[in-house]
């Protein structure tokens, strides 16, 4: 620096004085250049210092982040292998659902075997008093004839074989037993002690199920969920030894009934009869016209296929979805061992009978003696998966009249409003009041909103076409059968909005 003007100046070093300053090479520091070499020795050393330390910092931080990206990628692993391990958790469930819900279905009886068979006496009736019952017993050829169906699957191959042959006996009773025994009845459960039929109980697939008759009619493969158009449920239990609690239950002589369980034929079956009593229509009306009167008020047993997807599932409205009715019917309907409650049967003016025994809260139990409700979500489970058979072109409806029919369908005949592809019912709330499809309000009155449903129409071809039943209880539309073919439920519909379809698109629309 200067101090000839008293100002600071910056003193711009130049090659020389850096080569000044610049020891040589193995040189000792000496005399006034000490200083500077000090201070240039400790300026080195903080380097090194700061460098090593960033070095040890930066160090630690590639370990810290490769140590971060190890722990990540163990538990992304983690979590895909509990991802994993859980969609197989799923698909266990799905399969152990489908198992357990099948066999409830098929071999269930809820326990409803102390009412069918201990106070009714069924298995009495069926075993006759040659075998310790009453009257002549149930042959083979009259359980047939009753409609029920016999598993072939269920049947040794010596026993089919003799079957085909035409080499057992149908008319002995004892031969019902042993297919009881070989439970090939299709929804009737024997309990045997030793040979001796000691109770009888019943399953959903009583109603519910039927056969494809392979080995005969009435013998075949099992069909689930498709309607038994052929079980006539109410001569079965006018057949029971003891029909006192139905009659004490509905305040009648036994005498009455028979007459009423015998009103009732082939494929249908009346629930509500123990809920208000009312066993006849009083006046069946059709568009305004008495189609009728005095109309036995059991419906026809509605197939329990091609039910996923749509809200309510009985003929008249809000009984509630699948699981609902199962409860109610697994109760009330087959009177096994379980917890109902639904306050709307304490209503006296609408559901009598039903408040005046508290169907509407049944006896609280022990869970552990509760045989219905741990089996309901299985139940629920195997019929939402069975699907709706598919109708065949060519055999079981005409390729090019269905075609037409098809754009009539969503269109001119305007039945896709209601029946909406594919669920065949509307997706949402499916009911509607009597007036609006143009019948009496008899059925839905018996319903807690008094409402009657859209019919799903999946699988109509079968009642239709008549396969696996016989012919005389074929088609049988609306709950009461009102309409005997699907072209008379056209021919109604037509009517009620005037639609305006010549006969040529009425028989399009059916196929």
């Amino acid at each position: 620096m200067s101090s000839t003007n008293n100002q600071a100046c910056t003193h711009i070093p130049t090659d020389t004085d850096e080569r000044a300053a610049r020891p040589e090479p193995g040189a000792a520091y000496t005399g006034g250049n000490s200083a500077g070499a000090a201070m240039t020795a400790k300026k080195a050393l903080s380097l090194i210092v700061i460098l090593l330390t960033g070095f040890g910092i930066g160090l630690g931080f590639v370990n810290r982040s490769r140590a971060q990206q190890e722990e990540s990628a163990v538990q992304i692993q983690t979590k895909k292998a509990k991802a994993i391990n859980f969609n197989d958790q799923i698909s266990a469930n799905v399969q152990r659902m489908m198992a357990e819900g099948r066999k409830t279905f098929r071999s269930d009886t809820f326990g409803d075997e102390a009412f069918w068979g201990d106070t009714l006496k069924l298995h009495q009736a069926i075993e006759g008093s040659k075998f310790g019952g009453v009257g002549p017993g149930i042959s083979p050829k009259a359980a047939l004839d009753l409609g029920l169906k016999v598993d072939v699957d269920a049947l040794h191959k010596s026993l089919q074989n003799d079957l085909e042959k035409g080499r057992v006996d149908l008319d002995d009773p004892a031969n019902t037993l042993a297919l009881l025994k070989a439970d090939a009845v299709v929804g009737l459960k024997g309990f045997f002690q030793g040979d001796s039929l000691e109770s009888v109980g019943i399953t959903c697939a009583l109603c519910h199920s039927t056969v494809d008759n392979t080995l005969a009619f009435g013998i075949g493969h099992r069909l689930d969920g498709w309607a038994n158009r052929d079980l006539n449920v109410g001569k079965i239990v006018a057949s029971t030894p003891n029909l006192t609690p139905f009659a004490n239950l509905l305040g009648v002589s036994i005498a009455t009934v028979q007459t009423v369980l015998n009103s009732w034929g082939p494929g249908k079956f009346d629930a509500e009869l123990f809920l208000d009593g009312k066993a006849f229509n009083p006046q069946q009306v059709t568009d305004g016209v008495r189609t009728g009167a005095n109309v036995p008020g059991a419906t026809l047993i509605p197939n329990a296929f091609g039910l996923a997807g749509f809200n309510q599932h009985t003929w008249t409205g809000a009984w509630g979805t699948v699981t609902y009715w199962n409860a109610l019917v697994a109760n009330l309907e087959m009177h096994g061992k379980g917890r109902f409650f639904d306050p709307r049967l304490n209503n006296a003016a609408q559901f009598p009978i039903a408040a005046a025994n508290g169907f509407g809260d049944l006896t609280h139990i022990d869970p552990d003696d509760d045989l219905i409700t741990k089996k309901l979500p299985a139940l629920q489970f195997f019929q939402l998966a069975i699907p709706a058979p598919t109708p065949q072109p060519g055999r079981d409806f005409d390729q090019a009249a269905a075609k037409r029919g098809d754009e009539l369908f969503s269109g001119k005949a305007k039945c896709n409003n209601c029946h909406v592809e594919p669920l065949w019912t509307e997706p949402g709330w499916n009911l509607h009041k009597p007036d609006e499809i143009g019948i009496d309000s008899f059925q839905a009155d018996r319903a807690p909103d008094r409402t009657y449903k859209t019919m799903n129409l999946a699988g109509i071809f079968v009642r239709e076409n008549g396969l696996f039943m016989r012919p005389a209880n074929k088609g049988r539309y609306y709950h009461d059968g009102r309409f005997a073919t699907l072209l008379d439920v056209v021919n109604h519909y037509n009517t009620r909005f005037s639609l305006g379809l010549t006969e040529q698109e009425k028989r399009d629309l059916v196929d």
